[in-house]
C-alpha cells in the first residue's frame, strides 16, 4: 500500500488494519502479541464517523471546514468564536437574587396615592439605603402596604411583597416580609425558603419558630423538631423562646405524642399570674394539648386563663390604659370561679 493511499484512509477517519490508534507501528504490520483489529474503535460507533470529530492542529474534516464553532476563551473569558457566551444571554432570563419563581408574569399590585415610604419603620428603612433613592421609596411603599393587608388580605399582602423583592431581593427585610406573606397564604414551601434566606442574610434566628412550623407545614414534623432543637433556647429573646415551644409542641402532636408535647410546653413562661404579649397564645396551646389527652377540666381552666390574658393585653392597649395593669378575678355567687386565687397582671415586657 503506498503512503498517499494510507494517507487518504486517514483522512476519511480510517486507520489502516492492523495499525493503533495513535501509535507508530508503520506498514501495518501487527507486533508481537498485539490483538488483531477488529476494524471497530473502542467508542462503538462505526469506523467511518471517526472522521466527524475535529483534528488536532485546526486540520479540517471535510473541505471549507473549520474550528470556528469549537469553544475556545477570548482574554481570559469563555466564548464562542469571537463572541462571549454572555452576551447571547436575555437579560430577562438572568436570577441574580435567585427569585426566579416570583418573576413569571407578575403585575404589581397599585400603591394608594396616600402611602408614603416614610410610613415604613425608620429601621426597616435604613435597610434600604443601598438602593437608589426612587427604588427605594417604592419598594419602601409596597412593604408598607403588606404590613397594613396582612391581617385583612394577605394573599394581597404577599403581591406587595413580591413586587418588593423583585426590585430588592438582596435586601433582608424584603425576603423576611416575603416570607410572613407567603406563611399566611399557606405557601409553606415559600416561607421556609425565604426565611432560610434571610437567615442566611442577616445572621438572625427570630423567625426560627416559623421555619418550624412550615416544615410542619409541608409535611415533615420530624425535621421540625430537629430544626427547633438546632439553637440553644438561651440565645433567642424570651418571646421566640416561648413561640418556638409552642411550634415544637404542634410538632409533637402531628407524630401524636401527647405527653411529649405537653411537656414541650411546660416553661417558665406558662405562668397564670403574669400576661405577657405571648402569653394567651401559650396558654391557649397548653389547653390544646390538655384537650387531647382528655383533661377537659384543666383545659377548660387554661381557655379561661387564655382570655383573661387576652382582656388584660387588650385593656394595657386602650389609649387611656397605664403602662401596668392588674386584673383580680372575684368569685361570683352565682358563677364559677375561672381561677380561684389567681390573676394576670401585664407588666409591659416581652
Amino acid at each position: 500500500m503506498s503512503d498517499s493511499g494510507e494517507r487518504g484512509k486517514r483522512f476519511d477517519g480510517q486507520r489502516p488494519e492492523g495499525q493503533r490508534p495513535g501509535g507508530s507501528n508503520p506498514g501495518g504490520r501487527r507486533a508481537q502479541g498485539e490483538r488483531p483489529a477488529s476494524g471497530r474503535p473502542s467508542s462503538g460507533k462505526p469506523a467511518g464517523e471517526r472522521g466527524s470529530k475535529p483534528q488536532r492542529g485546526g486540520r479540517p474534516d471535510r473541505a471549507g471546514a473549520t474550528d470556528e464553532k469549537r469553544l475556545w476563551t477570548k482574554g481570559g473569558a469563555p466564548a464562542r468564536g469571537d463572541r462571549s457566551a454572555t452576551e447571547r444571554e436575555v437579560p430577562e432570563d438572568r436570577d441574580p437574587f435567585n427569585i426566579r419563581s416570583v418573576r413569571a408574569q407578575f403585575d404589581a399590585p397599585e400603591v394608594p396615592a396616600d402611602v408614603k415610604d416614610s410610613d415604613l419603620d425608620r429601621i426597616a428603612r435604613n435597610e434600604l439605603k443601598t438602593l437608589e433613592k426612587e427604588n427605594a421609596e417604592g419598594v419602601a411603599k409596597h412593604l408598607v402596604m403588606a404590613a397594613r393587608l396582612i391581617e385583612d388580605d394577605p394573599e394581597l399582602a404577599h403581591k406587595h411583597a413580591v413586587a418588593a423583592s423583585r426590585r430588592a431581593g438582596r435586601i433582608g427585610v424584603v425576603r423576611e416580609t416575603l416570607a410572613i406573606t407567603a406563611y399566611a397564604t399557606g405557601d409553606f414551601a415559600l416561607a421556609l425558603r425565604e426565611l432560610r434566606t434571610f437567615r442566611r442574610i442577616t445572621g438572625r434566628n427570630d423567625h426560627l419558630p416559623m421555619m418550624v412550623d412550615s416544615e410542619r407545614g409541608v409535611g415533615r414534623p420530624d425535621k421540625a423538631l430537629e430544626l427547633g432543637r438546632s439553637v440553644p433556647r438561651s440565645s433567642l429573646p424570651v418571646a421566640v423562646q416561648v413561640e418556638l415551644a409552642i411550634a415544637m409542641s404542634g410538632a409533637r402532636l402531628d407524630l401524636e405524642q401527647l405527653d411529649a408535647a405537653l411537656t414541650e410546653l411546660q416553661i417558665p413562661q406558662l405562668d397564670p399570674t403574669t400576661a405577657y404579649s405571648y402569653s394567651p397564645a401559650l396558654f391557649d396551646a397548653y389547653a390544646t394539648v390538655l384537650e387531647e389527652l382528655g383533661r377537659d377540666s384543666e383545659a377548660e381552666e387554661w381557655y379561661a386563663r387564655a382570655e383573661a390574658a387576652q382582656d388584660a393585653l387588650d385593656l394595657a392597649d386602650a389609649p387611656e390604659g397605664d403602662d401596668t395593669v392588674e386584673v383580680y378575678e372575684e368569685e361570683l355567687e352565682d358563677e364559677q370561679p375561672l381561677a380561684q386565687g389567681e390573676g394576670a397582671r401585664e407588666t409591659g415586657q416581652e
